[in-house]
């Protein structure tokens, strides 16, 4: 069970704020990466999770502006500090935050408990393997925001998306523009009606641009059935 007296204690962190319509909120970032990083090779599994990715704030924004169904189930992949996932379950939406590095879903559950009361959210956060699923149920939404790295994930995206997306549901995803991403987004082509937006997140450092899409099933399947 998570113990944020234990959390503290493990991890040295920093605060970074967020405003998102209206709302404040502040999430716990490492307050350097000497840990999580290996000696031997600088990139190998570089802590990608360990950052407010500007993408993540463009997610939060859009979950944040559709109207909440209790009913309506959200499954967010990759979530990292939990950003969007947390702002959404603020909002009313039924969130299910995973993540399979163990830092990462440490620093979503204490972020979760600062930020959310537990008397009105009803998030859950659990570890998922994209190779090896193990989910109940299925989704009205799937939901990540730069998880788009290595062509070797599209595969068992596409799998998760076909098993837990339900029929007329809806794959929300916020990327910045490369390669890796355009080339996914092709691919998908082949199963989803894809609608894509060009987001501006203006700061003090300039623009940054950020693709959100939104990605409905060609031919409506039944969760779970994979072809």
């Amino acid at each position: 069970m998570f113990s944020m007296e234990a959390f503290h204690k493990e991890y040295e962190t920093d605060i970074s704020a967020l405003k998102i319509r209206g709302r404040n909120f502040n999430f716990f970032v490492p307050k350097t990466l000497d840990r999580f990083l290996d000696p031997e090779n600088m990139f190998h599994d570089f802590p990608l999770w360990s950052k407010i990715w500007e993408a993540s704030i463009i997610l939060a924004d859009h979950l944040a502006g559709i109207d909440a169904e209790p009913q309506k189930r959200f499954l967010e992949i990759g979530s990292g500090l939990g950003v969007a996932g947390i702002i959404a379950s603020s909002f009313g939406h039924h969130v299910t935050m995973t993540e399979y590095n163990t830092d990462a879903l440490n620093f979503a559950h204490a972020n979760a408990e600062n930020n959310l009361s537990s008397a009105e959210s009803s998030l859950e956060i659990t570890k998922l393997d994209w190779n090896k699923p193990q989910l109940e149920g299925s989704f009205d939404y799937i939901m990540g925001s730069e998880v788009i790295y290595k062509e070797r994930a599209f595969e068992p995206m596409l799998r998760l998306f076909k098993t837990f997306l339900k029929p007329d549901g809806e794959v929300v995803l916020a990327e910045r523009v490369r390669k890796t991403t355009l080339e996914f987004f092709r691919q998908m082509g082949d199963f989803f009606e894809i609608k894509a937006q060009k987001k501006i997140l203006r700061s003090d450092e300039g623009e940054i641009r950020v693709m959100l899409c939104r990605m409905r099933f060609l031919n409506k399947m039944e969760p779970g059935q994979v072809t």
